[in-house]
This record gives C-alpha cells, structure tokens and sequence, in this order.
C-alpha cells in the first residue's frame, strides 16, 4: 500500500514538472513544436560547426547539404528569444558566417 502511495506521488510529481514546464515555454511567447525544433537545431549546430572549420574542403554536394541544414537552424533559432541562446551565438554566427561565404562562392561560380 505505502508502495502504491509513493509510486503515485512520484508519478504526480512528475507530472506536475511537465505541466510546469510547457507553461513556462508558452508564457515566453514560445509554441512547445517552436521549442522542440530549438533543442534539435542545438544539436544541427554542433554538427554544422565542426564542418564550418573546414568548409573550404566540402565537395559541392556537402556545400548544399551544409546550406540547408543551415536554414533549418536559422529558422529555428529565428522563434525562439535571443536569451535563449546566448550560449550558442559564437557557434551560430561562425556557421553564418560559413553559410554567406558557401553562397557567395556558389553564386560567383554561377
């Protein structure tokens, strides 16, 4: 019985940590799918500055490969607030800068 209680509990607990947290996502103006696509863009952006260290040697297939995956991140980091990702703002201006550079080199060839 007092096994039951506590599994319960935990289980409320754990509940009301979720509801707690999508509340406090929806009162800084944020949609829950808006927040979900930040967390995974994190993970794109590290990814995508590892290759920005060495661009210069991407094949044209991986230029347009690292163009895309770079819009998905600037649109996912665009909905979100910028105290967010303070954090990340070395990473995410290095691949933009990185992304300028492959379009510039990608438009002067055509």
């Amino acid at each position: 019985m007092e096994f039951g209680l506590i599994i319960y509990c935990l289980i409320f607990i754990i509940f009301a940590l979720i509801l707690y947290s999508v509340l406090q996502i929806r009162l800084a103006g944020m949609k829950i799918k808006d927040f979900w696509s930040f967390i995974q863009a994190n993970q794109i952006l590290d990814k995508l500055y590892v290759f920005s260290k060495r661009y210069e040697k991407l094949s044209t297939q991986e230029q347009v490969i690292f163009l895309m995956e770079a819009e998905k991140v600037f649109s996912a980091f665009d909905k979100v607030p910028n105290m967010l990702w303070e954090e990340e703002y070395e990473k995410y201006m290095e691949v933009l800068n990185i992304y300028k550079n492959i379009k510039m080199l990608r438009w002067n060839s055509n």
